[in-house]
């Protein structure tokens, strides 16, 4: 069952009894992506929190040198989305893109308000998830600034090793903040 992926990580969480978990399940909408496709672009107001079931994703947006900065990945049991433009109802400034054949659930922000009247555990759980969030925002902007580039890659390589071998190399310089060349002369180190 394709929402069992969620249903097993709510319950790291929180514990819905079963007529919660089947009111949830109703109002997800399954997306499929393609390799390339945008799930979401700039000037388009996002229409929820996606769960990724299988695949991956990346949150960017074009800096003033055209170039594009990964926000952050989406991968299986992760949560992705513009928090700003669900937040404060605005058109979003970034993109998100599969970088793999990808299967996420939506949960659009309309039903996700409603869901926390009907399941007040399901907003616990979301604000697990936020907190969660936020603290590895934290601590990459920690690392941004108080590690160098190589010991930036060496830490999130041994953190996520598997990962470190899913994206193509250019996207991953972007995410830890140096250019594609650096990470391939650190990489030939080796």
């Amino acid at each position: 069952m394709m929402y069992q992926e969620l249903l097993d990580h709510i319950k790291k969480y929180v514990q819905l009894v079963p007529h919660e978990e089947q009111l949830l399940v109703q109002i997800l909408e399954f997306r499929k992506l393609k390799k390339k496709e945008f799930l979401l672009e700039p000037g388009k107001l996002c229409k929820g929190n996606y769960f990724v079931i299988k695949g991956c994703v990346r949150q960017f947006f074009i800096n003033k040198k055209l170039g594009e900065q990964i926000i952050q990945f989406g991968i299986e049991n992760w949560w992705i989305a513009d928090q700003d433009s669900l937040l404060n109802n605005q058109l979003s400034t970034c993109s998100i893109q599969a970088i793999e054949e990808t299967e996420l659930l939506l949960l659009k922000e309309k039903d996700r308000i409603i869901l926390f009247k009907e399941i007040p555990l399901l907003e616990t759980y979301f604000r697990i998830m936020m907190q969660i969030s936020f603290v590895a925002s934290q601590r990459r902007i920690g690392y941004i600034f108080n590690m160098t580039e190589e010991e930036r890659y060496r830490h999130f390589a041994k953190l996520f090793p598997g990962f470190v071998q899913r994206v193509p190399q250019y996207m991953l310089a972007s995410y830890l903040g140096f250019t594609p060349q650096f990470l391939s002369r650190l990489r030939a180190k080796k």
